[in-house]
């Protein structure tokens, strides 16, 4: 049983059987992602993702919930880029750490975060373990993007050496998804102007700017993305989340 929590009606809920059903909860963010994709990329392939995992697990006996995505997350890094929206950490938590307690109250015991959105991960982790300690309940968290996958990989254009975020392969989501979002003809190439990354510094979107030293926010070249390449990107993610729902399914402790 697949289902989308919010089309399911009080009654439909109550014959749910929430002791064994994965509440998967993908979180979204709505922040820039350079001149060429839309500000709502992670939450659109967020959506996206589910509905490529529920594809992979139709022959599966698997008992999940996709919960509504959460539209913003924890966007500190973008937010001095114009259109970026972020919640304070503890906001952020604390918005989380209520949807888990109204989740552990209706006797839902495994939930697992989809984050879509890199700097969603340390409040997911945190939430992760203070909501098992809490309220007895099992809190996964999965990432969407198969990018250290080879075949994910493979679709990076030759000589684009450090795609990141907002480069080819999210733009080649989003093309996948709708491509009448993405206005490639306005891509510009990002480029690390300081060793921040390599100094184990958290970076801020403006340490990338163009090869003219204008903060542009993304890495990498997004100019050969393709809806194709989306496509296999979006695909492979998805089994790849799979392997980890079914294991999640089959927990015990």
């Amino acid at each position: 049983m697949i289902c989308k929590y919010q089309e399911l009606t009080r009654l439909e809920m109550e014959q749910v059987d929430r002791e064994n059903t994965i509440v998967l909860i993908p979180l979204g963010a709505l922040e820039q992602h350079g001149n060429q994709a839309p500000l709502g990329t992670d939450t659109l392939i967020a959506g996206a993702m589910c509905d490529y995992i529920e594809k992979e697990l139709k022959d599966e006996d698997i008992n999940l919930v996709l919960f509504p995505v959460i539209p913003v997350g924890l966007s500190t890094e973008h937010k001095d880029f114009c259109g970026s929206i972020t919640f304070k950490p503890m906001t952020y938590y604390h918005m989380l750490y209520d949807i888990c307690e109204s989740l552990a109250h209706h006797g839902f015991k495994k939930l697992a975060f989809l984050v879509c959105h890199g700097g969603n991960t340390p409040i997911a982790n945190l939430i992760s373990r203070e909501v098992r300690s809490d309220f007895k309940v099992y809190p996964f968290v999965l990432n969407s993007g198969a990018f250290d996958h080879p075949d994910v990989k493979a679709t990076i254009s030759k000589g684009n050496t450090f795609d990141f975020h907002g480069g080819e392969m999210e733009t080649s989501m989003v093309m996948a998804i709708d491509e009448s979002l993405v206005k490639l003809e306005t891509s510009e190439k990002g480029i690390l102007k300081n060793t921040a990354m390599k100094a184990h510094l958290s970076w801020l979107a403006s340490d990338w700017v163009t090869e003219e030293g204008k903060p542009i926010g993304i890495g990498g070249n997004p100019s050969g993305a393709t809806k194709e390449k989306g496509e296999i990107i979006l695909t492979i993610s998805a089994k790849e989340i799979v392997k980890d729902l079914i294991l999640i399914r089959d927990f015990k402790e």
